[in-house]
């Protein structure tokens, strides 16, 4: 104590200074090691020491034990917001920890658009590309029994968004779009799984609303005749690919999916059909066709016999 009173009193209070900001620089900045623009993902149900782990092992803070002690002295270490944060530049412990608490992501809300014919697994690829945190397997395990029922459209998301919340609202889109068709799904005869159905398989067939009509008056009159819908596209669905043009012994594939072995409709949508498609569906052309090409003048053309369709063949194929 005589020490420190025969010192000059600024000299002591700018080594008190010193020590506070060492402690500082110490304790709450942001490490030296800081990565300038990272993304650090929290997945949904990490509890709060996780948290901390997993900031410090990305050199987001120094110390995991003092962040978890400011989550659990400002009461949010039990509401720590999931999502996908960005990191742009070093910030200290309190920052960081406020972030976390409130969900500042730093990022701006993500937009996707999901084409109308989009699979779940080609959704998946979107969804993984735009979200780090979101693995393709993860949104398929989520996303797959919704398979046709997920309507395409363009969406905002916000960066704290998981493959729940993203089934859920491209769901809430298809409900409502079916809300408005209700009436005529009603006065079609047919129920709205067999709409989806047919409309996914259209989406895959046709590429325009007249020759959708069409092909959709076709496969029902198939379907009434107990025929084999024999569609092609159901093999990409089958194989987990893009390319529809099956071999023959894709043709002979055990697969309820398989429109050439089995009679009906596949048990389920092949893809997510948009507006246009489920139209055709409801209202499909009245027509006494009963086969279909698209031939390599990228033209439909139809055929009322077998005969028919073979010509049809050699005349736009080979």
């Amino acid at each position: 104590m005589d020490f420190l009173k025969r010192q000059n009193p600024w000299a002591v209070a700018f080594a008190a200074a010193l020590f506070l900001v060492g402690s500082y620089q110490a304790l709450f900045a942001a490490p030296s090691a800081f990565p300038l623009g990272s993304i650090v993902t929290i997945a949904r149900g990490t509890s709060a020491p996780s948290v901390a782990d997993q900031l410090a092992e990305a050199h987001i803070v120094a110390h995991p034990s003092l962040l978890l002690l400011t989550l659990r002295i400002s009461g949010a270490s039990s509401r720590v917001q999931a999502g996908t944060y960005r990191f742009e530049k070093p910030q200290n412990l309190f920052i960081v920890a406020y972030r976390i608490a409130t969900g500042d992501y730093d990022l701006p809300p993500v937009r996707i658009t999901f084409p109308e014919g989009i699979s779940v697994r080609e959704a998946a690829i979107k969804i993984a590309a735009a979200f780090p945190g979101i693995s393709a397997t993860y949104f398929i395990t989520e996303a797959q029994r919704y398979e046709g029922y997920l309507f395409p459209d363009t969406y905002i998301l916000p960066p704290s968004s998981n493959a729940a919340s993203i089934v859920s609202l491209m769901r809430a889109n298809f409900n409502t779009k079916m809300a408005a068709l209700s009436d005529d799904i009603a006065a079609s005869g047919h129920s709205l799984s067999a709409i989806v159905i047919t409309a996914s398989l259209l989406e895959k067939e046709a590429r325009t609303a007249e020759s959708r009509r069409m092909v959709a008056g076709i496969l029902f009159n198939r379907l009434k005749l107990g025929m084999p819908l024999q569609v092609d596209a159901v093999f990409g669905y089958i194989f987990g690919r893009d390319t529809y043009s099956p071999s023959y012994a894709d043709l002979k594939v055990d697969s309820l999916y398989n429109t050439y072995t089995r009679k009906g409709l596949p048990p389920g949508p092949i893809a997510n059909p948009g507006l246009d498609a489920l139209q055709a569906a409801l209202h499909p052309a009245k027509t006494g066709y009963l086969y279909y090409l698209t031939g390599k003048d990228t033209l439909m053309h139809y055929a009322t016999t077998y005969a028919g369709h073979q010509a049809n063949r050699k005349k736009y194929l080979d």
